[in-house]
């Protein structure tokens, strides 16, 4: 293993090499320690009951964790990045198997659980071909493995929910996980998570200030067409001047391209939040667990940012590439 690579996969001390993940980082401190202030003028102003102070302060002290959660494998390396990834492709794929009754399914979820376990392999070891090829290989032990039961009764339901478990939580997750084989992944992902959570804060208040026509409301009745356009008239061009900070003096810092590439992350994530709400309207559940306090599941807090990440991963990709120059095959013995 080169030099350069071990830095990459492990060295903290290259953490705020960059302009914009010095700025992020600092940006996510400063709001942390402002929002204690923020919540006590608000539920002071508005006279809040008792229930909804305490849900503010749970909202809160969950965002310390998640903020701990995202910020440190981040800074720490590439290496422990894409194991957080993994972690997270894992906890999310147990939510979704757990409230469609995936997990009966034994077989099927082991084969998905391999599967992800050989996506964050292929991440590891910059094997892109590797990479690639997981998707249909995977899918194809499913259908296979759904025949082990010998019940042709619910063969499609059973394996058309172990193929859409795979291709969210493991192949598309998987996608923000090989983005830190790229030298400059740090701000990569951490304007990535920014703008999917400005996404969804900006919707809101939009929506709130705003709204009057329901965009999907079968799906979700909450959400507005004032909401998604805000949400994008303000999303694209922040994360496009952040995008140009990152790509400066690549193919992709063009007006034209970076503003396309805001528009993607906006209205993804708002198609990514409505993909879940759509699951959860078909099962009947309003979370889809109880492990974020205040928030509810993990798949709940991070469901924008499922379909985001191959979206992100290969319009970027296109222009520039992910790990240009970078060793691949790096754990695997043949280092190139």
């Amino acid at each position: 293993m080169s030099q350069v690579t071990r830095e990459r996969l492990f060295g903290f001390r290259h953490a705020f090499d960059d302009r914009v993940t010095v700025v992020l980082t600092l940006t996510a401190l400063i709001l942390l320690l402002l929002a204690p202030l923020l919540i006590f003028v608000v539920t002071r102003a508005a006279n809040s009951t008792s229930d909804k102070r305490k849900e503010l302060w749970d909202r809160y002290r969950s965002w310390i964790w998640l903020a701990l959660f995202i910020l440190i494998p981040i800074l720490a390396g590439a290496f422990w990045t894409i194991l957080g990834v993994a972690t997270l492709s894992f906890l999310c794929y147990r939510e979704y198997a757990r409230i469609t009754g995936l997990f009966r399914e034994r077989t099927i979820s082991l084969i998905v659980v391999i599967g992800i376990l050989f996506i964050t392999f292929a991440a590891l070891d910059n094997w892109y071909r590797l990479f690639v090829a997981l998707f249909p290989l995977t899918v194809a032990l499913i259908a296979t493995g759904g025949l082990i039961p010998d019940q042709p009764k619910g063969y499609i339901q059973r394996v058309g929910l172990g193929v859409l478990g795979f291709a969210l939580f493991g192949s598309a997750l998987g996608n923000l996980g090989y983005m830190a084989n790229d030298w400059n992944y740090r701000p990569i992902l951490l304007l990535i998570i920014f703008a999917v959570e400005l996404n969804d804060i900006f919707a809101y208040i939009c929506g709130y200030l705003f709204g009057h026509r329901k965009f999907v409301p079968n799906t979700s009745p909450n959400k507005t067409v004032a909401g998604a356009l805000g949400a994008i008239v303000l999303t694209t061009p922040l994360f496009a001047l952040g995008a140009h900070f990152v790509w400066f003096g690549t193919a992709l810092d063009t007006p034209v391209r970076l503003l396309g590439l805001g528009v993607i992350v906006s209205v993804v994530g708002q198609f990514g939040d409505l993909m879940l709400s759509s699951i959860k309207r078909d099962l009947g559940l309003k979370d889809t667990a109880k492990l974020i306090p205040g928030h509810g599941g993990i798949l709940d807090r991070f469901d924008s940012l499922i379909l985001v990440a191959p979206a992100m991963f290969h319009y970027v990709n296109y222009f520039v590439g992910f790990a240009a120059g970078q060793p691949q095959q790096i754990f695997s013995g043949w280092e190139i």
